[in-house]
C-alpha cells in the first residue's frame, strides 16, 4: 500500500488533534506485515507553531507537501468563525485537483467548506458547530448527527475523538478489517463504530468505567459469538440477575446487549467476507446470525450495502495488493440468540 498522508498543524492547536492522525498513520507496527503509510506533518509557514500547554512544533514540510499527499487531513481549525487563509484554500483545491482523498476532523470541515470542496455534498462537524457551518455555507448538506461521513474522495468527522473512528474507517477501506482491528486493539478502542452512529446521547456519562461483571460477559460473548446468546446467558456469566445486568450493561456501554452483539457479529462477518469465499449462508451461521435473511438485514443497515457487494468491492480493490495480515479470528458453529 504505502500511500502518503499529510496532516495540517497550526498555531494554537492541541496535540490530540494531530496526534490522532500520527497514531494511526504515522506509527509503524512491527507485528503487522503490511506496507504502511508515509506521514508528513505540515504547517502553513516555516515558523514554529505553539501547541496548547506551552510546547512548540516545527516541521520541514509546508503546504506544497501537504497538497501532494494521497490523503490530506485537516484535523481542525483555530477558530471556525475566522476566515481560512488563501494559501490553505489554494492547497486544498490543488490537492483535490491532484485526486487526493481529503479528510476533515471536527472543525476542520470549515477549511474544506471555505475551499468549496463540500458544496453539494453531505458533511458533518462537531455538533456545536453544525448550525454555524450550515449558516455560512448553505450549499452544504450539513448533518450534525453522524460520527463521520464518507463521500468517497471527501470525508468529514464530528468532534476530535470521532476522528479516531474515521481514521480506522480509512484503514479498513485501504487495508481491510483485519488490519483495522489490529490497530484498534493496540489503541484499546472499539474497532468499528459506523459513521451513522449518533455523535452523542442525551444522557449523563456513565459514573464509572466498564464494571468487571459486564466486562467479563463481553469477553465471554466475543469467544462464543457463533452460538445463540441471550440476556440470560450474559447475566449468568456476569453473576447478576437479568434486571441488574441490563442496568449495568446500558450504564457501562451506552447501548443494549442486542445492539452490541449485532455489531460484534457484523465485525466478525467483515473479516470472513474479506478473507475467503465462503457462501454468505455459511458466514451468517459462523457469525452467529439466526438466518441468512437476518444477517443480510443487519449488514445492510450497518454497512449500507449487501454482504456480496461488500466482498466484491473489497476483493476488487485489493486484488492487486492482497493483505498478508491474518489477525482476524475465524468463527465456527451455529447461530441465533439476540
Amino acid at each position: 500500500m504505502g500511500s502518503t498522508v499529510s496532516v495540517l498543524a497550526y498555531d494554537g492547536m492541541t496535540a490530540f488533534e494531530t496526534g490522532i492522525v500520527i497514531e494511526v498513520f504515522g506509527l509503524v507496527w512491527p507485528d503487522i506485515d503490511q506496507p504502511w503509510y508515509e506521514l508528513k506533518i505540515c504547517t502553513e509557514t516555516p515558523d514554529p507553531i505553539r501547541v496548547i500547554g506551552g510546547a512548540t512544533l516545527t516541521s520541514p514540510y509546508g503546504l506544497t507537501e501537504f497538497a501532494a499527499a494521497d490523503t490530506v487531513v485537516v484535523p481542525s481549525v483555530a477558530d471556525p468563525r475566522a476566515p481560512t487563509s488563501p494559501e490553505l484554500i489554494d492547497a486544498l483545491r490543488h490537492a483535490r485537483d491532484n485526486g487526493a482523498r481529503i479528510v476533515s476532523i471536527c472543525s476542520g470541515a470549515f477549511a474544506l467548506a471555505a475551499a468549496g470542496l463540500l458544496d453539494g455534498r453531505r458533511a458533518t462537524t462537531h455538533w456545536r458547530y453544525a448550525d454555524l457551518l450550515r449558516e455560512r455555507y448553505p450549499l452544504i448538506e450539513v448533518d450534525p448527527e453522524p460520527l463521520y461521513t464518507d463521500e468517497g474522495d471527501i470525508l468529514t468527522s464530528a468532534g476530535c475523538a470521532a476522528g479516531l473512528d474515521l481514521a480506522l474507517h480509512l484503514v479498513r477501506t485501504d487495508l481491510g478489517a483485519a488490519v483495522a482491528n489490529a490497530i484498534a486493539r493496540r489503541l484499546v478502542i472499539q474497532p468499528h463504530r459506523t459513521g451513522g452512529q449518533a455523535q452523542y446521547i442525551e444522557s449523563p456519562m456513565p459514573p464509572e468505567p466498564l464494571d468487571a461483571p459486564v466486562a467479563r460477559s463481553l469477553s465471554w460473548a466475543i469467544e462464543h459469538l457463533a452460538e445463540p446468546i441471550g440476556i440470560p446467558d450474559l447475566a449468568r456469566v456476569a453473576g447478576l440477575s437479568q434486571r441488574t445486568y441490563l442496568r449495568h450493561f446500558v450504564r457501562s456501554t451506552g447501548t443494549t446487549p442486542s445492539k452490541w452483539l449485532t455489531g460484534q457479529r457484523i465485525q466478525a462477518a467483515l473479516t470472513m467476507l474479506e478473507s475467503g469465499n465462503a457462501p454468505i449462508e455459511e458466514i451468517a451461521v459462523a457469525a452467529g446470525f439466526a438466518t441468512p435473511v437476518t444477517f443480510r438485514h443487519h449488514f445492510a443497515r450497518t454497512m449500507h450495502t449487501s454482504p456480496s457487494a461488500y466482498r466484491s468491492t473489497f476483493q476488487a480493490r485489493h486484488s492487486k495488493n492482497p493483505s498478508p495480515v491474518g489477525t482476524g479470528e475465524g468463527l465456527a458453529g451455529g447461530g441465533g440468540g439476540i
